[in-house]
């Protein structure tokens, strides 16, 4: 027997980005990682794009503190940018405006019972149903 058709649901559109609205930080990791792409992939030639990602992330690992100064110094500029120009930002109003996020779903506490309050019911249950199957 065919399974019914079920309708299909209109799929969600995704709200617009709005082009003007202020560019979010980059990491210490990304800024170093945009300065030495270039060098890693002079040395290595023939490496894929996701290869040379691992060998930034290796090459980011070994940096000791003085290494990666510079870098973590730019990410606090720039997170400081980000955090004025999205102090002035002001989202535009009307249709064409981006709908603003929705609060993450509360998660539900779960119950925990007691050993005093486990009943063994479902145990007894499960008892008398093979009792009535034989």
């Amino acid at each position: 027997m065919p399974k019914e058709a079920k309708p299909r649901a209109a799929k969600a559109t995704k709200a617009k980005k709005d082009p003007n609205a202020p560019k979010r930080p980059l990491s210490a990791y990304m800024h170093f990682s945009q300065a030495k792409r270039a060098e890693v992939k002079e040395e290595n030639p023939d490496v894929t794009f996701g290869e040379i990602g691992k060998l930034l992330g290796a090459k980011w690992k070994e940096a000791d503190a003085d290494e990666r100064a510079p870098f973590e110094e730019k990410a606090k500029e720039d997170k400081a940018r980000y955090e004025k120009e999205k102090a002035d930002y002001t989202p535009p109003e009307g249709e064409d405006a981006p709908a603003p996020k929705k609060a993450a779903p509360k998660k539900k506490a779960k119950k925990v019972e007691s050993e005093d309050e486990a009943s063994d019911e479902p145990a007894a249950k499960a008892d008398d149903d093979d009792e009535d199957s034989e």
